[in-house]
């Protein structure tokens, strides 16, 4: 009994000094919401292309007042209110309390932030840009409006437990240009790392919830979708160059790689806000993360693709090859009224998760893609038939290895569950 009392007294004692480190960051003296005319004008514009950039708008909403659920693991997560309403948004947040969140995730009152606020990727901003973004922020019209409570269970309702988090796995910021590579390439490696937040969904995450850092930019499930490797580990047939990158970012939509869906659709229109010059940064950025495809591999994958379109047989695919024939072939039969499914990535892809999504609810092509047909979407099939089709297509259309079984249906349930 005397040793069970010292070990308790011990965790007693562990458990209060780490909730006491935990919240050492303390808070910052509040401020009188900052006149919206007190901001240079040219300070404000360059703040709303990088609230554009860094898709302010995708999770707390066209007004930014919040109470958008973004899902988990660990369960919802609800957006904050970003507009300078003193009582439920930032207004009383000072220039410093908002460069402090974005650094390294502790609001104005010193609680800590859930990284569903992706400042491990935010940290990297430069001083001037942060205090660009808090210019625009602080300029819009405030919105009245309280936060929604989060729905994570315990433990990982305790925002203490974040302090072990940021320890692990935050690299504070800002970003430090390699000096081994050129302007240009650190230029897009700033976008990138930054206010871009391209990591934050293109690898995959460990049991933490943090990115693998050992395995960059690799590819990731997320949000029911499947985020392709932007490494040499590319599933895009054709590798890809940075004309085409730039295409596809400005456009949605490149003649060899096909057209963006899903979650990529509504970072396409805010990558968009990128000058040349920055977009061509960011291509020479990503590109060098796929140094090792040899471009040849495009001439390979492009007779792949003339041969798919003219093979229909596979018996052992009778199902799929039905539906196929029934509702897709009149389109896709040899791709000259679109890019040819061999080269697609939706159907290279390690998951059938996002050709399973496209086939059920269809895709709208951006407003830049002005000459891409959109695409219905076949919602009244069933699970079993979303199966076979996706076996069918990869069989034809692919030379990688069949999804499984298993893969294959819990993709088509989740194309059903969002309907």
């Amino acid at each position: 009994m005397k040793w069970l009392l010292t070990i308790f007294a011990v965790l007693i004692a562990l458990s209060g000094a780490a909730w006491l480190w935990a919240n050492r960051a303390g808070e910052i003296e509040a401020i009188s919401p900052p006149d919206a005319a007190a901001f240079d004008p040219a300070k404000i514009a360059q703040g709303e292309t990088l609230a554009t950039l860094g898709g302010c708008e995708s999770c707390h909403g066209n007004d930014l007042s919040g109470g958008i659920a973004l899902e988990t693991p660990f369960g919802a997560i609800h957006s904050t209110n970003l507009t300078p309403d003193a009582d439920t948004g930032i207004g009383t947040w000072s220039e410093m309390a908002f460069a402090r969140a974005m650094r390294q995730g502790i609001s104005r009152d010193g609680h800590l932030l859930y990284p569903a606020f992706p400042y491990d990727s935010f940290t990297n901003v430069s001083d001037d840009d942060l205090s660009a973004l808090y210019a625009f922020m602080m300029s819009r019209p405030a919105v009245a409006k309280a936060p929604v409570a989060n729905g994570l269970s315990f433990p990982f309702n305790l925002r203490p437990a974040m302090a072990g988090w940021n320890l692990l796995f935050l690299n504070k910021g800002p970003y430090v240009p390699d000096p081994n590579k050129s302007d240009s390439w650190n230029r897009g490696a700033y976008i990138a790392e930054g206010l871009g937040h391209c990591a934050s969904c293109h690898t995959p995450r460990n049991g933490f919830g943090a990115r693998d850092t050992g395995q960059p930019y690799a590819g990731a499930l997320i949000e029911g979708w499947f985020a392709p490797a932007l490494n040499a580990t590319s599933p895009a047939p054709i590798p890809w160059a940075s004309d085409a990158l730039m295409n596809y970012l400005y456009d949605g939509w490149d003649a060899d790689h096909g057209i963006s869906a899903g979650p990529m659709q509504d970072v396409v229109k805010h990558v968009g806000a990128l000058s040349e010059d920055d977009m061509t940064a960011l291509a020479e950025y990503v590109l060098s993360l796929q140094s090792g495809r040899d471009p040849a591999e495009g001439n390979a994958a492009r007779a792949f693709a003339t041969q798919a379109a003219a093979t229909a047989d596979a018996p052992e695919f009778s199902e799929g090859q039905a539906l196929f024939e029934k509702s897709c072939q009149n389109c896709h039969r040899d791709g000259t009224d679109m890019v040819p499914l061999a080269l697609s990535s939706a159907v290279n892809l390690p998951s059938p998760a996002n050709l399973i999504h496209v086939v059920t609810e269809g895709i709208t092509p951006s407003e830049n893609a002005y000459f891409v047909k959109p695409m219905p979407g076949f919602p009244l099939l069933t699970q079993s038939e979303r199966e076979n089709l996706a076996r069918y297509v990869r069989h034809r259309f692919s030379q990688k290895p069949q999804w499984t079984d298993v893969d294959l249906s819990e993709a088509a349930a989740s194309a059903s569950e969002g309907q």
